[in-house]
């Protein structure tokens, strides 16, 4: 039988995962009211996690693919921003238990 998926299903699991923390450091990070206007690369990013910039390049394209945040400027060097809109569209699925 096919698993049902509940409405949020896909944002809620991705966020779940064992890396969770990490992404969620990366949006704390772009809302913090000193980054947010100038918004991050994935140079800023893996340099404040520590880890190799490819490794930081998976976790933005993966918040960049659920729409919560995107990129702006130069293709080889975006800036990351974060899509306040979408975030308080995942609040309200989280607050309403999914």
């Amino acid at each position: 039988m096919p698993e049902t998926r509940k409405p949020g299903g896909e944002v809620d699991d991705m966020l779940r995962t064992p890396a969770d923390g990490t992404r969620l450091r990366i949006l704390a990070w772009l809302g913090d009211p000193d980054t947010a206007g100038r918004g991050l690369t994935a140079d800023d990013v893996a340099a404040r996690l520590g880890v190799p910039r490819p490794a930081a390049l998976t976790h933005l394209r993966l918040l960049t693919s659920l729409g919560l945040i995107h990129p702006t400027g130069q293709d080889d060097c975006p800036r990351y921003h974060r899509d306040e809109i979408r975030l308080a569209e995942v609040t309200q699925l989280f607050e309403k238990g999914w």
